[in-house]
């Protein structure tokens, strides 16, 4: 149908977890456990990155770091990171399977790809043994992609290009210009273009908006259109080349695309 050999997506606030809501307060219950007050917008800005770069941006955070300080007379340190990071990933591996349901229309989307002979990979910022919960929960609602790249599964995740660079080899797929990334953060954004790929945000499933479709369908277009065009400009600072809605949509970019 077009040039295209694969489309690598992210998996939530991308594919499952419209919205985003899986990880969020699990880091503020996990800094809480520290007598640490973390607020969901300090958990939601560096949505994307691996879970323990995630947790160390936080711990940088002047609020959270003076708080550190004040508790254990000391900056937070790597080993500090460690701690909380030991605390997260169990946390997180609890709440995973209740916020793993698809985007509506995600599983839609993906058989149109495939019908057009098109490969589908994957890359995330949870570890494997988090993503171990996720799969067969996305499996029974019909997304089973061909490949899966966590963070824990090379020594340099998200913004680099090394997920990405597994997925050619996972997916046979290249040259990068002939690979799609589709992701909701700045830092999934940045792993496509690091790695030459077309790269397409989508906007109001993710992280940026972070509301259940619920509660978009309940505000009015102008605030909807707002909420969209602050995920956008987040999304095109980070170099998307394109930007969606949802994954919903991709089927009807890629048309005009190959138009």
């Amino acid at each position: 149908m077009t040039e295209f050999k694969a489309v690598v997506f992210d998996w939530a606030g991308t594919m499952i977890d419209f919205g985003s809501f899986a990880p969020m307060g699990v880091f503020v219950k996990a800094f809480a456990e520290f007598g640490i007050e973390a607020d969901m917008d300090q958990a939601r800005e560096p949505m994307g990155m691996p879970k323990r770069d995630h947790i160390k941006a936080m711990m940088a955070m002047p609020p959270i770091a003076a708080q550190w300080k004040d508790c254990y007379g000391h900056a937070p340190g790597e080993a500090d990171i460690d701690r909380v990071y030991e605390v997260f990933v169990p946390m997180n591996e609890a709440v995973v399977v209740d916020y793993a349901t698809l985007v509506p229309g995600a599983r839609e989307a993906i058989e149109i790809l495939r019908a057009r002979g098109l490969k589908i990979g994957s890359t995330t910022g949870y570890t494997r043994s988090i993503m171990e919960r996720v799969l067969p929960i996305a499996a029974e609602q019909g997304y089973a992609p061909d490949n899966l790249v966590c963070a824990d599964d090379l020594p340099e995740g998200r913004p680099g290009p090394l997920g990405m660079y597994k997925c050619f080899v996972d997916l046979v797929a290249y040259p990068p210009a002939a690979v799609i990334k589709v992701d909701d953060t700045e830092p999934g954004i940045a792993e496509g273009v690091a790695a030459g790929c077309l790269t397409v945000g989508v906007a109001l499933s993710g992280n940026y908006v972070g509301k259940t479709p619920e509660e978009l369908a309940a505000l009015p277009e102008n605030e909807v259109a707002d909420l969209r065009a602050g995920a956008m400009q987040k999304l095109k600072a980070a170099g998307a080349d394109h930007v969606i809605d949802t994954v919903a949509d991709l089927p009807a970019l890629l048309d005009r695309l190959s138009a």
